[in-house]
């Protein structure tokens, strides 16, 4: 899928029509985890200096296995250093397939809610909602939404998005 499918290029779109004063930073590195998130986020903020930010991160982290608290603790950072900044915070969170076993899955989706209670952060609770479960809308991988998701994810995310806008 070429980028500008992607639902941050529609965000785009979405925003130069409703909100034409805010312009998107696509800062996400493919295959990214939440340290790497940790590591790239102070240049992040620096350059751009944004108003709002998405973290979507993590799903790679629990693909891999990494330990919840270190997932939860780096995101911690992330969070911590965008309020620093004077960014509000959208999360999304996400959820990991069965086979990584019911406590390891409940214990990583428990990270991404316990953090946006802690922090008071309008939440999404699983980014691919409605979609993992339609075949057309996932890859052959059985991960990643299609070019025909990408709408879905948009709007899954705007009703907490545009109220920070």
């Amino acid at each position: 899928m070429n980028q500008d499918q992607g639902w941050v290029s529609l965000l785009s779109h979405r925003l130069a029509l409703q909100y034409p004063h805010y312009e998107v930073v696509n800062a996400s590195v493919s295959g990214e985890t939440t340290g790497g998130g940790v590591t790239r986020l102070p240049k992040t903020l620096e350059l751009h200096q944004p108003d709002i930010i998405i973290f979507e991160l993590g799903g790679n982290d629990g693909l891999r296995g990494y330990p919840i608290d270190k997932i939860r603790n780096n995101l911690a950072r992330m969070i911590d250093a965008a309020r620093t900044a004077d960014s509000r915070v959208l999360l999304v969170g996400m959820v990991l397939p069965p086979n990584y076993g019911r406590r390891y899955t409940k214990a990583f989706e428990n990270a991404f809610e316990s953090l946006a209670d802690e922090y008071d952060l309008p939440f999404v609770p699983f980014f691919l909602d409605g979609v993992t479960t339609e075949r057309e809308l996932i890859q052959g991988d059985g991960i990643h939404p299609t070019v025909e998701a990408q709408p879905k994810l948009l709007d899954d995310i705007w009703p907490e998005l545009e109220p920070l806008l």
